[in-house]
């Protein structure tokens, strides 16, 4: 499938930069700020921000998957060294199993905001936080892929075509 798409530039990419942290970074506000308004809207008895949550989860689910398309993309064009390798595992898992935690939460919500949009349960919110609790983690492993290991970078592409890494 690699063979349609355009000769690699020298950050190893097809396209002029990396596509996948764009896209994430929706994932990660949405899904963040969807627990963040559910927390406020229940310690404040102001039902209409899990109307606010509630949109905002449906398109961190809809954003994941589009982050995903991208990432498995440029992951597969990384070439990984070192603990990267490990790092680039741990993360693709994560983003996959963080997928289908969106989906289950859009999909439990929306059953929540059909039988009752004025309550949430505690349940709930805890998942919330969970569910942000792994969306840092994700970020966290992502930032070492990047700042650390420098996949995509200029200068490691370089060292690798030149067999130095």
């Amino acid at each position: 499938m690699l063979e349609f798409l355009p000769p690699l530039n020298d950050h190893n990419l097809p396209w002029m930069d990396t596509l996948h942290p764009i896209v994430v970074h929706f994932v990660i506000a949405m899904g963040l700020i969807a627990f963040v308004f559910d927390l406020i809207g229940t310690l404040a008895k102001k039902p209409a921000l899990f109307e606010v949550s509630f949109w905002n989860l449906l398109f961190a689910t809809t954003a994941i998957f589009v982050a995903i398309i991208f990432g498995q993309v440029e992951a597969g064009l990384a070439d990984p060294y070192g603990k990267s390798s490990e790092i680039l595992n741990l993360h693709t898992t994560i983003g996959w199993s963080l997928a289908g935690v969106l989906s289950l939460m859009s999909a439990w919500r929306y059953v929540i905001r059909s039988r009752d949009p004025q309550q949430l349960p505690l349940s709930f919110l805890g998942a919330g936080g969970l569910l942000s609790a792994l969306i840092v983690l994700q970020v966290s492993l992502g930032n070492q892929l990047i700042w650390v290991y420098g996949l995509h970078t200029v200068k490691v592409v370089e060292a690798m075509r030149a067999g130095l890494v």
